[in-house]
């Protein structure tokens, strides 16, 4: 697909079908995600794949915004070894240049997504085991829209170029 159509046709789907997602395709996905830059190449990121019937509970119980998609990535980092300069670490940036690399793959290959930051990291640290150094940043779950399923009305909405760009 296009680049430009990637990026413009891309929405928050809230509506899964209950249709697996093929593992060469979810492997694409995985790969786009390796590619990723991270702060001097240190690649902190931890991605859980998660399809299971058990795993899937576990995500639930973290978050209500799986929206019964068949597979759900854990998008994490790990705080160790994230680039650090003083008190100011990459983990979080590194882990969400990750997933939205993904994201975008995922559309390309007709993988429907959304990216979800409302979950209790408490609960998904315990339901799978997530040792402390590794932060869970994002959710994303996988598969694809119902046919009934559309693009919010804010999805089209944005500013005009020049109320975000300035040139100096």
């Amino acid at each position: 697909m296009d680049f430009e159509k990637v990026i413009k046709e891309r929405f928050s789907v809230r509506k899964f079908k209950d249709k697996a997602v093929d593992p060469d395709l979810i492997a694409k996905i995985l790969e786009a995600g390796n590619f990723a830059p991270t702060a001097k190449n240190n690649q902190p990121q931890k991605i859980y794949v998660v399809s299971s019937k058990e795993g899937l509970t576990k995500i639930d119980k973290a978050s209500p915004c799986r929206y019964h998609a068949p597979l759900c990535l854990i998008v994490a980092s790990d705080k160790n070894i994230a680039w650090r300069k003083g008190d100011y670490s990459t983990y979080e940036m590194d882990a969400c240049i990750v997933a939205t690399h993904m994201m975008l793959e995922a559309t390309n290959l007709q993988i429907d997504n959304i990216w979800v930051e409302m979950f209790d990291k408490t609960i998904l640290k315990q339901e799978f085991n997530i040792p402390s150094n590794i932060e869970p940043i994002c959710l994303i779950p996988l598969g694809y829209k119902e046919d009934d399923c559309k693009p919010s009305p804010m999805h089209i909405k944005r500013k005009n170029i020049s109320e975000i760009v300035e040139y100096r």
